[in-house]
Parts: C-alpha cells; structure tokens; sequence
C-alpha cells in the first residue's frame, strides 16, 4: 500500500483540466492508497466557506467519496487557502491537521507542513502571513460580503505578483522566495526527525543533508499548474514523480 502526498494545485475555473485530472487521480490512483494528505493551495484563492464556485463543489464531492471509501484525506491550509474552515472540511470528509505536524509514516516520523513557515528570508510575507493568520483579522474579514471577499483576494494575488516581480528584478526571487537553509536546520533540530515534507515553493526535488551530524531528507512537491505532481510513499521508500 502506499501514501500519496500532493499540494499547490491551485484549482480555480480558469483551469478546468487541471481540475479534471484531479478528480481522475481521486477517483483512480487514490483510491487504492493507505491515505492522502493535501499540504495546502488546493485552490487558487479561498475566501470563506461560504465560496460558491462549481470547482469547489466538484473538489468537496471528489474527496468525499474517497474518504467515504476508506481512504483517510489530510489536509494542511496554505497560504492561498488559509481560510478554508471546518464546514468546508466537513463537506470534503477531509481532516485538518496543524501546520506543521508529525505523522507517523510507515514507523517512521515525519514533519509535514505547507512550506511557507521556511521561507523565512521573505520578511514581508512572513509579516502579511502573521497577521492574517490572526483569529481577529480572520473574523473581521469573513464577516464582509462575499463580493467584498472576493476583491480581495484579486488584490492580493496582484499585490503577490507584483512583490515576486519586484524580487526578480533585484536579483533575489531564487533566494528569497525560496526556503531559508538555516530555518530547514533548525526545523530539524527542534523536532527531531530525518524527514521533512512539503510545498509552497514549486521547486519539486529529493533533498538529502547533513544536519547534527545526521543525514536528513526534505522533500519538496510539485505544483500543479500544468501538470500534476505526487509524491507515493511506501515502506520501500518514496517517488517523486508528475502526473500528465
């Protein structure tokens, strides 16, 4: 049997093949899995459960049939989909776990987690990341108009863009929007595990390092804009591998 781990799908209307090869992944490949953990950005934007889009309707009927089947679906929030609550989980028969976590895979334990908490050289997204996550910011902004919500969340895909081009033109989009090696370390350090897995970064790869004197492996997934990515995990080992 093997686990699968996937993150960074983005799904929104705009791209509804890449929505539809989702669903054939749940319904085929999926479902034959000890488990599934979602690492965050399932969608491109969410803005409350209350979101009346067709793709998340479509998702929520997706993963609730896999889970309804037997296969248990995890899912940690990123940062496009933060706001995603417990009714939405509910409809998706999906469990939230803290980010990050360990789990136990296979005897072994693992960190598992978005990504976003290592990129910590990205000051000005750490600092937009701490106050959004704030219960009061996220009370205040769900009780606005759908409408209102929505503008939102445009804006702050502009304003993303807008600071990831900045950080390009200067040089530093590689360093800065990617993980912090000593936050990998520490991160290490403090829980005590020899395996990291995560997203965020759409820099899929197999990373081995020496840290404390002990090799380590941090595993970074694929996104999912043109293609899948998927990473399967079994008591042999683990792929890395996309999904056309």
């Amino acid at each position: 049997m093997t686990t699968l781990f996937i993150s960074d799908l983005h799904l929104d209307a705009e791209r509804p093949q890449i929505t539809e090869l989702f669903g054939r992944f749940v319904r085929h490949e999926a479902r034959g899995a000890d488990a599934l953990y979602v690492l965050g950005d399932l969608f491109e934007a969410w803005v409350g459960d209350d979101d009346p889009s067709e793709t998340g309707a479509f998702v929520a009927r997706e993963l609730k049939a896999l889970a309804d089947s037997g296969v248990p679906v995890y899912f940690i929030r990123g940062n496009r989909d933060f706001l995603l609550g417990a009714d939405y989980a509910a409809r998706a028969g999906m469990r939230v776990l803290a980010d990050p976590s360990v789990i136990s895979l296979y005897g072994q334990p693992v960190l598992i987690g978005h990504g976003d908490l290592l990129c910590t050289d990205d000051i000005a997204y750490q600092q937009f990341r701490a106050q959004t996550r704030h219960p009061l910011w996220q009370a205040q902004f769900l009780a606005q108009p759908l409408a209102a919500r929505l503008a939102f969340a445009q804006q702050a895909r502009a304003a993303s863009k807008a600071h990831q081009a900045g950080l390009k033109d200067e040089g530093r989009m590689e360093t800065i929007t990617d993980v912090a090696p000593a936050t990998v370390a520490e991160t290490f350090a403090r829980y005590g595990i020899d395996t990291i897995i995560h997203g965020h970064t759409h820099r899929p790869a197999v990373h081995t390092l020496e840290v404390g004197g002990r090799a380590r492996t941090r595993v970074v997934l694929g996104d999912w804009y043109e293609q899948g990515s998927v990473l399967r995990v079994d008591r042999h080992g683990m792929q890395l591998q996309n999904l056309s």
